[in-house]
């Protein structure tokens, strides 16, 4: 009795040598890095690396390691003074071609990187940074889809041959068509056309269709909307060179960004919620063209009449980087996606010597008070900053001029970067300094330290010898969690920490009903083998039901929680998890290791 099998044995000091292993990065510490980046969309490679090297060998500067990590180059360095010199050396050496920043890089040996081995990290509240919160703009986002669908229907009914006469024009959350009487039926039919998913009704003076999104399209523009400027802005970010960045969706509107070790956030602020993009439209030069339109022209350039038809926008350019022109003016050379460059060259076959203008439109948040509220309103400003002649046939490289140079490089990291689906706006902005993020370390550890301490102090007076079996399976479910937290990338904080303290309390609980009902089986006189059994037998269903409620209480708080709840979550559900297992398992392995199968009068309990 009371004797495991020696495989489950095996299998028990397996599971807790690999918990040991996979929580032995975090003893490394970290030492002053710089992060190396592609400014473009592709990862670097060993030749780039072999550049690192070579460049720093070049100033005399030696890192502690050099080496690809993500398609990204990471030098490791000894010193602060050493980490400022390397970014302004490579910062120099590659100029726009990549992102340099600055970060920390942990101090593994090359093995535990081999084998994709990394300590967990903290998170912004222990590390420092900045903190941003974005409301996605919804009613925007919806009336740009009614514009696209205003364009669609409206190139749709311009090659309707029984069509003649139509007017097409965006009111509200509805599109209206307007047509010749007798001729509704067959606009319905090109509507139809667009998208048969589309609400299509009558409009009240019998010759016009009012046409609105249903429901469930609304629903997936605004997940679209809030899925693609999750992306956009994580892209964004990364051509800033700013290292492990945390950018993640918030309800169904928001968006939370953090910047771990940024301390200036002013520069990154206009880059998160920039939305400008260009257009390119050819000129109306007759002026008479369904569709068109006038548009103010910027500084000195004049104003056009613009064809309906966008050639090509934001969203078709695949990469865009400044520069200048053969003319010496600021530029960005544009690269446009196959559909994008396939409208150009189209375009430019039949249109050379003809005007094409580039449109430059951004979007801002203007606040404004009305009957003493303070309202916002989104201001859409659509300016030509180019007008050239269509000289030549070309595809899907080209360059657009009439920009600063600040506005150039600007414009080609957010091009790059693609196109915000909707405007965002920040609603809440927070910078906490490294000092603070350190004390908040030091505070949480302490507190993890002091409930660690007494939980084992109080279990090796009260229950003796099996008192420090569970704590030995304590200290094993410390080394479990780190291991998992390692394991599965998650950030460490401070309401983490929390849960770590309280997974502390609660994994010496099911120990504590296993030795009392131990010790009631003693005490109706049956022997200390069948004490031992019955005991763990007995416990087993409530710690399971009590385990178990916990561990659904955690699910619900991570699947509807926000950022510092799904932090205590994460770590809460884990340490359930591992309690489970050394507090059942474990300390039965010990407890049948030391005391099964022996002939004892009474128990150190």
């Amino acid at each position: 009795m009371n004797k495991y099998p020696g495989w489950l044995n095996a299998l028990v000091v397996i599971i807790i040598a690999s918990g040991i292993f996979l929580a032995t990065p975090n003893l490394y510490g970290t030492a002053p890095a710089v992060q190396l980046s592609s400014a473009t969309d592709d990862g670097f490679t060993d030749r780039q690396l072999e550049q690192t090297k070579i460049t720093l060998e070049n100033a005399g500067i030696t890192p502690e390691a050099v080496y690809l990590q993500d398609e990204r180059v990471v030098v490791r360095l000894n010193s602060i003074d050493d980490q400022k010199a390397t970014e302004a050396r490579l910062d120099s050496r590659f100029g726009r071609q990549a992102s340099v920043a600055l970060t920390e890089a942990p101090k593994l040996p090359d093995w535990m990187r081999s084998l994709n081995m990394s300590p967990m990290s903290l998170g912004l509240d222990l590390r420092g940074g900045v903190y941003v919160l974005l409301e996605v703009d919804m009613e925007t986002a919806l009336t740009n889809r009614l514009e696209a669908y205003e364009q669609d229907i409206f190139e749709r009914l311009r090659s309707n041959e029984s069509i003649r006469l139509f007017q097409v024009v965006t009111e509200g959350d509805i599109v209206r068509v307007s047509v010749e009487a007798g001729l509704l039926d067959e606009a319905r039919n090109v509507v139809r056309q667009a998208d048969p998913d589309l609400l299509v009704g009558d409009g009240a003076d019998g010759r016009s269709l009012l046409v609105r999104m249903s429901p469930t399209q609304i629903a997936e523009r605004q997940s679209f909307a809030l899925q693609q400027n999750v992306t956009t802005i994580r892209n964004r970010i990364d051509q800033l060179g700013v290292a492990e960045p945390v950018v993640q969706q918030q309800g169904a509107n928001r968006i939370v960004v953090q910047l771990p070790g940024v301390q200036d956030p002013s520069e990154f602020f206009g880059i998160l919620t920039a939305t400008a993009t260009i257009e390119y439209r050819m000129v109306d030069e007759s002026g008479d063209e369904p569709g068109s339109r006038f548009y103010n022209g910027r500084g000195s350039e004049p104003g056009q009449i613009l064809k309906r038809k966008v050639i090509a926008s934001g969203d078709q350019i695949v990469d865009a980087t400044a520069g200048t022109s053969a003319e010496g003016q600021p530029a960005v050379h544009i690269t446009l996606d196959s559909i994008g460059g396939a409208e150009m060259l189209e375009n430019t076959k039949v249109n050379v010597g003809k005007l094409m203008s580039t449109v430059y439109i951004t979007t801002e948040r203007e606040q404004y008070t009305r009957n003493g509220e303070t309202r916002y309103r989104m201001v859409k400003t659509e300016e030509i900053i180019n007008t050239a002649t269509i000289q030549g046939v070309f595809k899907n490289k080209f360059q657009t001029t009439g920009l600063s140079s600040a506005e150039a490089a600007r414009i080609a990291l957010l091009l790059r970067a693609g196109a915000l689906a909707a405007p965002v706006y920040m609603v809440d902005e927070r910078t906490i300094g490294p000092t603070l993020g350190q004390e908040n370390i030091d505070r949480g550890f302490k507190a993890v330290q002091i409930g660690f301490i007494a939980v084992i102090v109080f279990m090796a007076v009260y229950y003796r010898w099996f008192g420090m079996i569970a704590n030995l399976a304590l200290l094993t479910n410390l080394v479990f969690m780190v291991a998992m937290l390692s394991l599965l990338g998650a950030s460490l904080t401070l309401p983490g920490i929390a849960g770590i303290v309280l997974t502390v309390g609660m994994a010496v609980d099911a120990n504590v009903l296993i030795f009392e009902r131990i010790r009631e089986q003693l005490s109706e006189g049956k022997s200390v083998q069948v004490a031992i059994d019955e005991g763990y037998g007995k416990a087993l269903s409530s710690i399971a039901d009590a385990n178990i409620t916990t561990f659904i209480a955690a699910v619900v708080l991570f699947a509807f929680g926000t950022g510092p709840i799904k932090g205590f979550a994460v770590t809460l559900a884990i340490g359930i998890a591992t309690s489970m297992f050394t507090a059942i398992v474990g300390t039965r392995a010990v407890v049948n290791a030391v005391f099964g199968g022996r002939r004892l009068q009474t128990l150190p309990i």
